[in-house]
């Protein structure tokens, strides 16, 4: 067993702040020993408030703070992350996670996939064992909190599904093992949670002192997203009948509740749309920067705080070690030049991507390489000076086995907080904001051929007030949708699921010029392996195929 500890951040009767203490284990259904039993847990308001604190903590692992995010982006075409000298080596789990290398007990699978099991799994105990205890207190708003933590828990299942396709659906605190599930009936599953706690107990909105907690908007954001990708999450893998690199997987094949797919995700996404809780920020970067707390946009986010322990350090990640100080980043996590070079140049949205010579972030002071330009241009400032000192971040990287420390350009999409207590930083974490809703309407219109309206929603989101994009000309297709969401939700933990949906991911190639990156692989590694360490801790689970 994996022991872990982060702090929780929640908002409810102002912002809670407490240590939990993190489980990953291999038994699917073990209590985490850090929650007390249901026999004498919950007296008062105050402890089911804390207890429900500990079952969101583990969103902390899905966002550019853990593992999830990690897998999302750097086996896409969006990100790598290239080893640079003596960095970022770290036993070539980068490069097995990238190249799509990976086998049930790779140092990818070690590193990665068994945390992105885990960490879902130690929310779904905590969620299972809140709802066993919270049915004998009375407190306030119950039925209210007990849909909460079931769309928590169906949330955590999402994330199992799209990873890793069937898995064991627990629901008890009971001990013991379980068998895997069809990925159909965790799809059914999640659904049926997500509806019932729309409809039973979340509300429409909450107060701002309770920002993060989930609504009924949140509930509606996964539905859409599970409907338009229902093609590929109602399908046990690659093969006949299944997913494969090339065919997109239409919504319109397949029956949910009330109907099929399509018409599910464009009602949904309606509810969202129509709904007068949300609109489109006046800017793109205002959904990103440290007070996006406030963005219209926010439908369901994980909450950050600049606090110790309490904020998000994604900078750290991706700035060059002279880039933010007084603190050392990391120099990893780069944007390939297809990716970067997709966007047009007119387009704003791209400049959430560090290109060309740079500053420090905050005090705007020339960045170097080498020591000698902190504060400003020297007087002996001149193109030689600033090829051998100043910091330049290229385009292209030339191997991703020995990049230097300038090759390749960064994703600054949440932005270092001015007021961040070391490396923490207060930028909220978006999973589902209302620019994707409109990228969901536009593609499922696309599915059922209204083209009209599908450009109208894609320009709703390149004519914010601050002119992001210009307007599109031409028809659209699948690619051009592919393409808006690249433009809109680059580095939003999307990629991956766009490229399964859309047949890209598998079979996609890197850049000619990264020497040692990606080449097509077989079909099958659209879903993870099921680590081998689960496998031997619960033998009634089986591989998923091709491993």
């Amino acid at each position: 067993m994996k022991r872990f500890f982060v702090k929780a951040s929640i908002g409810a009767a102002g912002l809670l702040a407490l240590l939990v203490p993190l489980h990953g284990c291999t038994n699917l259904d073990e209590t985490p020993l850090s929650l007390i039993s249901t026999s004498n847990f919950f007296t008062n308001e105050g402890e089911v408030l804390a207890a429900l604190a500990g079952v969101y903590a583990q969103l902390r692992t899905t966002t550019p703070e853990g593992g999830l995010y990690d897998v999302n982006e750097i086996t896409t075409d969006e990100m790598v992350v290239p080893i640079r000298g003596s960095d970022w080596n770290d036993n070539g789990q980068w490069i097995d996670l990238h190249n799509m290398t990976w086998t049930p007990t790779s140092i990818a699978t070690s590193n990665f996939f068994n945390g992105d099991w885990n960490n879902p799994y130690a929310g779904i105990a905590r969620a299972n064992l809140f709802l066993s205890a919270v049915q004998n207190v009375t407190v306030a708003n119950k039925a209210s909190i007990i849909a909460e933590v079931r769309a928590l828990r169906a949330f955590y299942y999402y994330l199992l599904m799209d990873f890793f396709g069937g898995v064991p659906i627990v629901t008890t605190t009971e001990l013991g093992k379980h068998p895997r599930n069809t990925r159909r009936e965790v799809f059914d599953f999640i659904e049926k949670e997500l509806i019932a706690a729309r409809d039973s107990g979340l509300p429409a909105t909450r107060p701002v002192e309770e920002n993060g907690r989930f609504t009924q908007g949140g509930a509606d954001a996964i539905l859409a997203n599970m409907y338009v990708n229902a093609g590929v999450f109602t399908k046990e893998g690659a093969g006949s009948g299944g997913i494969n690199a090339t065919g997109y997987n239409s919504c319109s094949s397949i029956t949910v509740t009330g109907g099929d797919a399509c018409q599910a995700a464009i009602a949904a996404s309606d509810r969202l749309l129509n709904s007068g809780n949300y609109r489109l920020a006046d800017s793109f970067p205002q959904n990103f920067r440290a007070d996006n707390n406030n963005s219209p946009e926010n439908i369901f986010v994980v909450k950050f705080i600049a606090a110790d322990g309490l904020g998000m350090d994604y900078a750290m990640a991706i700035l060059h070690y002279n880039q933010y100080a007084p603190l050392a980043p990391w120099n990893g996590f780069a944007i390939q030049a297809q990716t970067y070079n997709a966007f047009d140049s007119t387009d704003k949205r791209r400049r959430v991507v560090l290109i060309g010579p740079q500053n420090d972030v905050l005090s705007g002071a020339f960045a170097c390489v080498r020591p000698g330009c902190a504060g400003g241009a020297p007087d002996n400032y001149g193109p030689v000076w600033e090829s051998t000192h100043r910091l330049i971040f290229t385009d292209t990287i030339h191997n991703i086995r020995a990049a230097t420390e300038g090759e390749g350009g960064r994703v600054y999409k949440w932005p270092a907080d001015p007021n961040h207590v070391a490396q923490n930083s207060g930028n909220d974490f978006a999973w589902f904001r209302l620019g994707e809703i409109y990228l969901i309407k536009a593609e499922v219109e696309h599915v059922l051929g209204d083209d009209a309206l599908a450009l109208t929603l894609l320009d709703s989101l390149r004519a914010r007030r601050d002119t992001v994009a210009p307007p599109l000309v031409g028809a659209v297709s699948d690619a051009l949708i592919l393409k808006e969401r690249l433009f809109e939700l680059l580095g939003e933990n999307k990629r991956r699921q766009d490229l399964i949906r859309f047949g890209g991911y598998t079979n996609r190639a890197d850049d000619p010029s990264l020497v040692g990156g990606k080449q097509p692989r077989a079909d099958y590694y659209v879903l993870m392996p099921v680590p081998q360490s689960q496998i031997d801790a619960n033998p009634l689970l089986t591989q998923n195929p091709g491993y």
